[in-house]
């Protein structure tokens, strides 16, 4: 036990390393708002949403899509709807004069099941896809005013070939929603900070915008669509390995794209089982190693805290280290917090933190084993 308690100190100390390297460079990280008024837009630009069973949300996404500041002849938006089985389709097709464009993925593939339905919704779209640019969002998202503007303006400026952009969780009233709100902003600033670095590559697919020619460049998502989910990270890593330093955070409010939590418990954890079961495909060891520690540490602050039980002395570490743990992440929570709107929320982040252990824990083992539900179909 002498061992775990001090493998667990020396992880624990790593650990603020690596958070205070995050909240550094996110802090450096400069906030680009405000667009100079000469810029003049030139670049053609598609939107790209792919869409399952989204009846509830996707009318809203279009409308916010239809607000957009930047011209209207410069852009198109394809939904690319992946076999829903609700009327999906028939509200995409409510739109079809107002310059969106509806493609049915079943219409494109023979009756063979897939694995990873949502990168062949997206590379259909981008197959059909005019715009030099190809932005992506989710059919769940509310989309800012100057969301495509904010992109193309950073794009030309950078150079960039593939830039994530901020995403939060709609702030709801449930305490699930709060938690899982608190830790997609965490995610975020670890984005920011370790992308403006080139330290690993991360990205959401609800916020993204990248080069037709660099996707094309890198063969799309081949070699990568062995996984259900992938469809943003791995290919940052494909388009990042192949052209170094040309990876962006666009760390603007005015594109900070909203979605929407999970509903529930079981449906939250199997959108992180999702999202860990990609972990170990990933390239780049940088990025392993960081989901390693962090996934270690949890580990071990649970088998004490658990142990506790039975030996109650092992509270007086798991205890003091949960805390410290706490005040490591909190002033880094603070400030992403801040510039997601999120202040008053990261007050709470503490007493989240014990079920932030067990999720992560949880997450991340089942993640590599097994199969999980998504959008009603079982996957691996």
């Amino acid at each position: 036990m002498t061992i775990l308690v001090f493998i667990t100190l020396l992880l624990l100390v790593l650990y603020a390393a690596l958070i205070a390297f995050y909240h550094w460079n996110w802090k450096a990280l400069a906030i680009q708002d405000e667009i100079p008024s000469n810029f003049t837009p030139a670049l053609k630009i598609s939107v790209l949403i792919p869409a399952r069973n989204e009846a509830f949300t996707i009318r809203a996404c279009l409308e916010s899509y239809l607000k957009q500041s930047y011209p209207f002849e410069l852009r198109e938006c394809i939904v690319i709807d992946d076999h829903s089985e609700d009327n999906t389709a028939a509200i995409v097709r409510e739109y079809a004069n107002q310059g969106i464009k509806l493609i049915r993925l079943a219409d494109k593939l023979p009756g063979l099941p897939l694995n990873s339905y949502k990168k062949k919704a997206l590379e259909t779209g981008i197959a059909e896809a005019s715009g030099e640019l190809i932005l992506t969002t989710d059919a769940d998202c509310i989309l800012p005013p100057d969301w495509i503007l904010q992109h193309v303006f950073y794009q030309q400026k950078t150079g960039a070939c593939f830039i994530s952009g901020p995403v939060k969780i709609r702030r709801g009233t449930s305490w699930l929603t709060h938690f899982q709100a608190l830790d997609f902003i965490s995610l975020q600033g670890i984005t920011g900070a370790s992308i403006s670095k080139g330290f690993h590559a991360m990205s959401n697919g609800a916020n993204l915008s990248y080069l037709k020619a660099a996707f094309l460049d890198v063969n799309g998502f081949e070699g990568i669509d062995q996984l259900a989910s992938g469809d943003d990270m791995l290919l940052h890593q494909k388009i990042a390995a192949r052209f170094p330093g040309k990876s962006a955070y666009l760390k603007s409010k005015k594109a900070i794209v909203e979605t929407t939590a999970m509903p529930d418990i079981t449906s939250f954890l199997q959108q992180r089982i999702r999202w860990a079961s990609k972990a170990r495909t990933y390239q780049e060891s940088q990025l392993k190693w960081v989901l390693l520690l962090v996934y270690l540490l949890n580990l071990l602050l649970l088998i004490l805290l658990i142990s506790g039980f039975f030996m109650q002395k092992l509270w007086w570490i798991a205890l003091p280290a949960i805390l410290i743990k706490t005040l490591i992440e909190w002033p880094f929570m603070i400030r992403v917090g801040a510039f997601f709107g999120y202040s008053r929320l990261v007050t709470f982040f503490p007493f989240y933190q014990p079920l932030h252990i067990i999720y992560t824990v949880a997450a991340g083992t089942f993640g590599q084993f097994g199969t999980y539900q998504w959008k009603g179909r079982q996957v691996r």
